[in-house]
């Protein structure tokens, strides 16, 4: 007998709470401790973080805590194109929070997401052996908001979020 695969959590949850903000809210099967790995050990990340199919994440330099810094870059693997984000962590709670600023990098993709970094702030919440991670993303206005939605990227961060499943259904290990 073949184990059936585990059934798929809803996509995620976008909402535009004001008007230069966007939420993100995406529920996983899985303790709040493997999702926090998941999204602060790089090598965990390499393996999710990468929206749609053809791009790799050759970049993830990551200082989680209160003042350390992060960049993040990714490659079309056909083309060779790369872009990325970078910042500073502002906040970090173990297993509860992470605010940080984050500034895109067009680099030869090109495109924008804004004049300036966004303040982005993830909490992460367990009940019953599922985590919820909202991320609120503050722009500078309601334009540089636009131009990031613009992007698809809600799109790609749900792509991501499904490979974020089955790197957990693995144990994030």
């Amino acid at each position: 007998m073949t184990p059936s695969a585990p059934p798929s959590r809803p996509p995620a949850e976008v909402t535009l709470p004001s008007e230069n903000a966007v939420c993100v809210r995406r529920t996983f099967d899985a303790p709040v401790d493997l999702v926090w790995r998941a999204y602060t050990e790089p090598a965990l990340m390499h393996r999710w973080l990468l929206g749609p199919p053809g791009w790799s994440m050759p970049v993830c330099d990551m200082h989680v805590r209160t003042r350390g810094t992060f960049l993040w870059r990714w490659r079309n693997d056909d083309d060779g194109k790369e872009f990325g984000f970078s910042g500073e962590f502002k906040e970090v709670v173990l297993h509860q929070k992470i605010v940080s600023t984050e500034l895109f990098d067009p680099g030869d993709v090109g495109g924008t997401m804004g004049e300036g970094a966004t303040v982005n702030t993830v909490t992460f919440e367990e009940s019953g052996g599922v985590t919820t991670m909202t991320t609120l993303i503050e722009y500078a206005s309601q334009a540089d908001r636009d131009a990031a939605l613009a992007t698809g990227m809600t799109d790609g961060m749900e792509m991501s979020y499904k490979r974020l499943d089955a790197v957990l259904d693995g144990g994030a290990g």
